[in-house]
């Protein structure tokens, strides 16, 4: 019964849940405090910006693609938030909806390019992350422009740092797109078309399902997912900086791979992500903790993908 019921899929997401306990029991040994409400829920708030992007991601390694223009992307969308609000909360709806429209825009192209010109993946959004780093260094003038040193709206702010039932407004947020994403993913036909099209392009063509259509949607999704990351992040540091999305490329592929997402597509969950994220996050907190230096950090990602690459791909093997 419990064989049944512990898939191949699920048992990789109930090792990475597992992996961020276990990592949460080191913290803790090395700096007393460190699993203690208020030591998880801040590792939390900065797992759910790992976990916002890995939703974007999760959705375009479903079908087998990957995003590489997600730092920029992020980092313009951070920068387009509180040049457009001016630190006003008046300006922040009309600011949120450019924002999140830039990214969907960006992300839709990708998917264009993609499924329409057919560019590979890795190409397409390597180029494209390059556009988004130019166009933002020169409209920005490298954040020397008169409205590049504005703070986000204090709306913003305080749906990162108020709390509500004790926990962070930012908290309940990734809890309801965690709700939603798990919903599309699982329970509707577009969900159903995402893992088809993963699984065999050309027959889910046959099937009638229109593969480019599903393709440019899943990449727009992508787009909206980083730039609503920037927004979040703006929120949470109150003013946008250049590079503050380069982290998020690696850490969100890494969430993706250690929450058991297939990196050829048509198998996994968000859910999986999630779980990698703040696993993660976890990690690189423990890390720290030992006073890892940035280099170290890089090395351990590295091989935990490796790793966890060779050891899943032994699980297909087997299978």
């Amino acid at each position: 019964m419990i064989g049944k019921l512990l898939t191949r899929d699920r048992r990789r997401i109930l090792y990475a849940f597992i992996a961020g306990i276990v990592l949460f029991a080191i913290g803790q040994a090395v700096r007393p405090g460190f699993a203690s409400f208020d030591g998880i829920r801040s590792i939390l708030v900065v797992a759910s910006f790992v976990g916002l992007v890995a939703a974007g991601q999760t959705f375009v390694i479903l079908i087998g693609g990957i995003d590489l223009s997600v730092p920029w992307v992020l980092n313009a969308g951070a920068i387009l938030m509180v040049t457009s609000s001016l630190g006003s909360d008046a300006r922040a709806i009309p600011a949120l909806a450019l924002t999140l429209g830039m990214g969907a825009l960006v992300g839709a192209l990708n998917g264009a390019g993609i499924a329409l010109l057919g560019i590979p993946a890795v190409v397409m959004t390597l180029a494209m992350n390059g556009i988004m780093q130019g166009l933002t260094l020169g409209l920005s003038g490298g954040m020397t422009c008169t409205n590049c040193g504005a703070y986000a709206p204090p709306i913003v702010q305080a749906a990162v740092h108020s709390r509500f039932l004790g926990l962070p407004i930012v908290l309940w947020l990734w809890l309801g797109i965690i709700i939603i994403v798990s919903f599309v993913l699982g329970a509707t036909r577009f969900g159903r078309s995402t893992y088809t099209v993963g699984n065999n392009a050309r027959a889910s063509h046959l099937a009638g399902i229109n593969v480019s259509v599903v393709t440019i949607v899943l990449y727009a999704l992508s787009g909206l997912f980083a730039a609503l990351a920037g927004i979040m992040l703006v929120g949470f540091g109150g003013q946008a900086a250049l590079g503050m999305g380069e982290p998020y490329l690696f850490q969100s592929i890494a969430a993706v791979v250690i929450g058991g997402v297939y990196i050829l597509g048509g198998r996994g969950h968000y859910l999986g992500s999630v779980a990698g994220a703040i696993s993660l996050t976890v990690l690189v907190s423990v890390l720290l903790a030992f006073n890892m230096p940035d280099y170290g950090r890089s090395i351990i990602y590295g091989v935990v993908i490796l790793a966890l690459l060779l050891l899943y791909g032994r699980e297909e093997d087997s299978a």
